[in-house]
């Protein structure tokens, strides 16, 4: 039987991989396409970001509950389903004949794909070769890095040349193909001897969570454009999350299945892991939002152009992961490998705090190179030293609660970083708007510059009759180039200091056995 097992090993993280892609690319490869969409469906931008925000709350409702419904269904048929639901319901976005259909569709498809991830990821640990978990785990490691940097290329162009239902149609072959594979290798692992399903079924608990972590996702994602607390409807959102996680943490402390156990939260290499993984969704998506802002304002780029950026940065990752997995299953300390990637962001970060309008693409590469060569010292070594820990039911419970920590702080990156960039640029644009004056003697001085070297043609061309009326509007985009680079460069040490305390959980991280070990679910 072991021999049958290794021998899948192969397809299994064949699967995981495919299947993780999918739900990765998935999540921002709509972002390019919400320009067609909308004029394709007669929507607003606020309507058509529906889309995108339905799809992250069933994500982030789904992600905790995964362990749960993997045990209650049993992992195989729950993994199957999700991957079989996921493919039916992107194949149902692509026919949608209108924007409420594609939003109830997406939904429906986030629900699905939030349990592949973290499915995918107890999967290879329950079912890879024991001795080599390390290097399996570095392999679909690859997967989680490069998903979002082809989400926007793969968007772009298979908007420009199909139109964007093909963004979703696409899932349709590869999504039967992971269906097929993994129905073929993936298998129920055996249960240790005394340990038995459950049959209760928390309801209480399930709403008070859907409650909670939905209202929460949902006023992250929409605050800032709804001016936050100014909106009913988003203060309402955080006042139900307020009483409903507190309220769903003291009631699952209390019934007899609940369905996450809570108490997991008392282990120290929990509570610090999950900090960790939110501390880095809170780098990974707040730079990920700002970035393509600073190169969209500066180099002008594409949607698709700033995708192709990350790529170099993506494939250094990729290259390395498989290096850190032997690396750690030689034995050394994932300690010292998390230290090394959590140095390379701040090196990264300090680097970025340096750009300016005079900054060169090969400027940006350079630090997104150091970035690349950073996370690939995180992901692997952070899940296996925290997944090893952990056997059957509660190792599936922690990879959720990673993968959901993850996704609360990337919110919380998107919102602080959308709502600080909004501050910051109105509080620079006071600030220096003030002493541009035509009295101030260097603004007089550009003024005259300007009208001297504008000549009527010129002006005429930028559309001024006038040469003072063109000076003038010259003197505006440079007074507002000056804001974006004060305000970028403000975010970027904001977004540093947050990311430095991740040195804190770093420091309190225990592990009790070696993740290159024994990895054993039952």
């Amino acid at each position: 039987m072991e021999t049958t097992e290794n021998s899948k090993a192969p397809l299994i993280i064949f699967v995981a991989v495919l299947a993780s892609l999918l739900e990765i690319i998935d999540t921002s490869i709509v972002n390019v396409a919400l320009p067609t969409m909308m004029g394709n469906l007669g929507a607003t931008l606020e309507d058509i970001s529906m889309v995108i925000t339905g799809y992250a709350i069933a994500n982030a409702v789904v992600l905790p509950l995964s362990a749960w419904l993997g045990e209650r269904f049993g992992r195989r048929n729950y993994y199957l389903g999700c991957i079989g639901l996921f493919t039916i319901t992107s194949v149902a976005c692509g026919l949608a004949p209108n924007l409420e259909f594609l939003i109830i569709f997406r939904i429906l498809q986030g629900l699905a794909g939030g349990a592949l991830l973290p499915t995918s990821q107890t999967l290879i640990y329950e079912q890879f070769p024991k001795e080599k978990a390390g290097i399996a785990g570095a392999i679909f490691g690859m997967s989680v890095m490069v998903g979002p940097a082809l989400g926007p290329v793969l968007g772009g162009y298979l908007t420009d040349t199909l139109g964007w239902r093909s963004i979703f149609n696409i899932n349709l072959p590869l999504g039967l193909l992971a269906l097929m594979v993994g129905a073929a290798c993936i298998y129920d692992v055996k249960h240790e001897e005394g340990h038995k399903k459950e049959s209760g079924f928390d309801a209480l608990g399930l709403i008070l969570l859907v409650a909670g972590i939905g209202c929460l996702q949902y006023a992250l994602e929409r605050g800032e454009a709804d001016d936050w607390f100014s909106s009913k409807l988003i203060t309402t959102c955080v006042i139900t999350s307020l009483i409903s996680l507190p309220t769903f943490v003291w009631w699952e402390l209390r019934v007899k299945n609940p369905i996450i156990n809570v108490r997991l939260l008392k282990e120290q290499i929990v509570v610090n892991g999950t900090m960790l993984m939110g501390l880095l969704g809170f780098y990974l998506y707040g730079v990920l939002f700002v970035l393509p802002v600073f190169v969209s304002n500066v180099f002008r780029y594409t949607a698709t152009q700033t995708g192709e950026l990350f790529i170099p940065g993506s494939l250094v990752t990729m290259a390395l992961m498989p290096l850190i997995g032997r690396m750690m299953v030689g034995g050394v300390s994932v300690k010292k490998l998390i230290f090394v990637g959590l140095t390379g962001l701040v090196v990264c970060m300090l680097l970025l705090t340096h750009l300016s309008p005079l900054s060169s693409k090969e400027d940006i590469l350079h630090a997104l190179y150091v970035r690349g060569f950073a996370l690939a010292f995180l992901f692997v070594p952070i899940n296996s030293g925290i997944l090893s820990q952990f056997k059957g039911h509660a190792m599936g419970q922690v990879s959720g609660l990673l993968n959901l920590s993850r996704q609360i702080g990337g919110s919380i990156g998107i919102a602080m970083v959308g709502t600080l960039l909004t501050m910051r640029s109105h509080q620079n644009y006071v600030d220096l708007a003030s002493k541009v004056s035509l009295l101030n003697p260097t603004t007089q001085q550009v003024y005259y510059q300007g009208t001297s070297s504008m000549t009527k043609k010129m002006s005429s061309g930028v559309g001024m009759i006038k040469e003072d009326k063109a000076a003038l509007t010259s003197i505006k985009h440079r007074l507002d180039g000056q804001v974006f680079m004060m305000s970028f460069n403000q975010l970027m040490w904001i977004i540093l200091i947050v990311f430095s305390l991740s040195y804190i959980p770093w420091y309190f991280l225990k592990l009790r056995v070696k993740p290159t070990g024994v990895v054993d679910s039952h």
